[in-house]
């Protein structure tokens, strides 16, 4: 089930909030937000249900053992650790390990075919984040296994995050409020992640598998850096939007997430752009994997060394392929090279805003072709696709209609961080800011009757990250 299905918007969420606000307790809109998120993922993946279960009890257990305190602690982390990621590596990366070392090795043994359970990434990653804090700090253990429970399997973020840090909720799944404020918030901040997923980042997105699905000669420079920077505003708009979802949903509950994004394409320096893209991400890997290797405490080489191996597992986590790895070890690379570059002041930031747009667009490119010579194709055409075909001029034809246009250039204006000045001018005093804020109701209620017309005549489209 996805956020922008009928099923979720018109039954799933109102007949879940419904009943949220009816029950009497905590405990009781606890119980009922785990079966809801257990009803959720099963809608899809009825079978790794069993999984996601499983995850909940091992953690659980490795919880409790290690906050008993014994000597023992330190070697029950390090197990709930392998077994996590052991469950993450048989399902997502032994097709991958079978492949490569049959390119390695010139052998042909068969690939297991193992279906990759939805979410998997995710659930891990926080099933991780609960028994390293609680080797950490003991106190944050729970007792409750619903507790765990929910917060595992919260099907807000379940299935593509954010990833949520255990220390970040423990609090709000004993103790939270569900405002009228904070529901009316949450609404506005669902629909307008619905928004960006169905009216943008769909439609830019049909114009990047347009062109990365397309042959040598369909392919010039024109219809190769357009697919490209449809495809840079497709996975902003796409991953953003769920986190928007995720995050009002988290609101509607009475939870409040940490943000997962931060108009990164502002950014003026790739370092900068790995503080405002999927957030969660960056940060889980610098808690849990960059600062335990030593971060920047032992010396430059051994500190860039610490950054390949973030960079390299962040390209990993993402998918089970070369493209990813090559993906993040593209991002690492030039994370070094800024650390060892001078820092400069205003005209040395505008550079660095056009700087990093480029080597972010060519990184998506990898990150989208669904091989390495896929990519090498819209590369070379790229920087080398001078000769126009008529094939190529059709492909652009197809792509460049009013409606695509108007969309294109609204996405590349809505990618920049002006909404959060607007949103700033509206919570100050006095008669245009009051205005504003009631007209965003008004616009909220516009955006949602497009969404629902725009899900009358589309066709199944899941989210990205869905696939991590």
């Amino acid at each position: 089930m996805v956020f922008s299905s009928p099923a979720f918007l018109f039954v799933f969420l109102p007949v879940c909030f419904i009943l949220y606000r009816l029950l009497p307790n905590q405990t009781a809109k606890n119980v009922l937000l785990t079966l809801a998120s257990v009803v959720f993922y099963a809608f899809g993946e009825p079978v790794y249900v069993l999984l996601l279960l499983m995850s909940v009890v091992v953690n659980y257990i490795c919880g409790r053992i290690i906050a008993l305190g014994r000597s023992s602690k330190k070697l029950v982390m390090v197990l709930a650790v392998v077994i996590n990621l052991g469950f993450l590596s048989v399902f997502k990366y032994t097709d991958f390990a079978v492949s490569t070392v049959n390119h390695v090795f010139g052998l042909n043994l068969a690939l297991p075919g193992i279906a990759l359970p939805v979410g998997i990434s995710f659930f891990t990653f926080q099933g991780l984040s609960y028994v390293i804090d609680v080797y950490r700090d003991k106190t944050l253990v729970s007792c409750d296994l619903l507790k765990l429970a929910l917060y595992i399997s919260f099907f807000p973020q379940l299935i593509a995050g954010p990833i949520v840090k255990y220390h970040d909720v423990s609090l709000q799944i004993d103790r939270r409020k569900t405002t009228p404020a904070l529901t009316a918030a949450g609404l506005r901040r669902f629909i307008l992640g619905l928004s960006k997923k169905l009216l943008l980042s769909n439609t830019v997105g049909q114009m990047a598998d347009m062109v990365f699905t397309a042959g040598p000669m369909q392919l010039d420079a024109r219809t190769a850096w357009l697919g490209a920077v449809c495809y840079c505003l497709q996975i902003y708009f796409d991953f953003s939007g769920y986190s928007d979802m995720a995050i009002g949903l988290g609101h509607m509950f009475g939870f409040r997430f940490l943000e997962n994004f931060d108009h990164p394409y502002a950014s003026a320096s790739i370092q900068e752009f790995w503080r405002r893209w999927h957030i969660s991400l960056s940060s889980w890997f610098r808690d849990y994997l960059y600062i335990p290797l030593g971060g920047n405490r032992r010396g430059k080489l051994r500190t860039q060394l610490n950054k390949c191996i973030v960079f390299f597992c962040t390209g990993l986590w993402h998918g089970a392929s070369w493209n990813f790895v090559l993906w993040g070890l593209w991002h690492g690379l030039f994370i070094i090279l800024e650390g060892l570059l001078p820092k400069g002041g205003i005209g040395r930031r505008i550079w660095g805003h056009v700087t990093t747009l480029f080597i972010i667009l060519l990184g998506f490119v990898l990150f989208r072709a669904d091989t390495l010579a896929g990519a090498g194709l819209i590369f070379s055409k790229m920087f080398a696709g001078s000769e126009i075909t008529l094939q190529s001029s059709a492909l652009l034809r197809s792509m460049l209609t009013p409606y695509n246009i108007t969309v294109l250039g609204l996405s590349s204006i809505f990618s920049l961080p002006l909404l959060p000045r607007v949103k700033s001018f509206a919570n100050g005093a006095g008669t245009v800011p009051a205005l504003l804020r009631i007209g965003s109701y008004g616009i909220s209620a516009a955006l949602f009757a497009l969404c629902v017309m725009n899900l009358a005549g589309s066709q199944f489209n899941p989210f990205i990250y869905f696939r991590f």
